[in-house]
């Protein structure tokens, strides 16, 4: 089996087909517990997410707050693997039929051998690869294992990418471009902020690939703000964070399920 790059152009196609931006969720793997991070995955494609990110645990994140960092530490401590987070994408797109990309640093991908990963995730019937610290000069490896196995390769871009830089970005880059909505670490913030729409506007000067905004979106009110000028929303720690506040597993899948259908909401309203 081959990956689901063309499963994720499609749905972001068809996001722009009904006017409005697609909604990406984030959820790492093995948190609270490897079967319970694919339950949360499904709950919030059914709340309304077009599109699915497995977060990777990694003991040293660069770019995650403390939200994902605290569920990271629970996820590694409970012995998730590579093999599980491959495992989540299965499960989770067996069950939804929707795009699921994995969110990655890359010395995990590069210890367990970029081309069986590549194989792994698209066997497992997943779209790509989001990979936040991959400098593009470095990632030929990568790409090429990607391409052969039809995942997407996602790059991140800041606001403090010079526009030749987003250049170099996006034309390595398939699927979509992850554009950072502002310096920092991940994290649900007060405000967006104007950073972002001038982010997505320089790097579509660059490419023609859907630009989707994350860092920062927590309700349905960002979530309308950012899909009035971006093509796909990102949410990740207030997700996690619903299920970290939770009682117990069964009142956070409500939670986040609830969570996803307001902000689809929001996407749909357009800011």
């Amino acid at each position: 089996m081959s990956g689901t790059i063309e499963l994720l152009e499609r749905s972001l196609a068809a996001a722009k087909a009904g006017g409005r931006a697609a909604l990406v969720g984030y959820l790492p793997a093995g948190f609270p517990t490897v079967t319970d991070a694919v339950a949360a995955a499904v709950a919030i494609i059914e709340g309304g997410c077009d599109i699915v990110e497995i977060g990777l645990p990694h003991s040293d994140p660069v770019l995650d707050g403390p939200v994902i960092q605290t569920a990271d530490d629970i996820a590694l401590r409970g012995g998730v693997k590579i093999v599980d987070v491959v495992e989540t994408v299965r499960q989770v797109h067996a069950a939804t039929g929707a795009p699921v990309l994995v969110m990655t640093y890359w010395n995990p991908v590069d210890h367990y051998g970029p081309e069986r990963f590549a194989a792994d995730l698209a066997e497992a019937g997943g779209a790509g690869c989001i990979l936040p610290d991959l400098p593009v000069q470095e990632s030929e490896v990568w790409r090429k294992a990607a391409e052969r196995h039809g995942l997407a390769t996602v790059f991140v871009v800041a606001p403090s990418s010079r526009d030749e830089r987003l250049a170099t970005i996006t034309a390595a880059g398939s699927g979509f471009v992850y554009a950072a909505s502002l310096m920092g670490v991940t994290g649900t913030r007060e405000s967006v902020g104007a950073q972002a729409a001038d982010l997505v506007r320089r790097t579509r000067a660059t490419t023609e690939l859907p630009v989707c905004v994350g860092l920062g979106v927590s309700n349905a009110e960002q979530a309308a703000e950012v899909a009035g000028f971006a093509d796909g929303v990102i949410v990740g720690s207030a997700f996690v964070k619903r299920m970290l506040d939770a009682r117990d597993t069964p009142s956070g899948l409500d939670s986040i399920r609830a969570l996803a259908a307001e902000l689809a909401q929001g996407v749909r309203k357009r800011g």
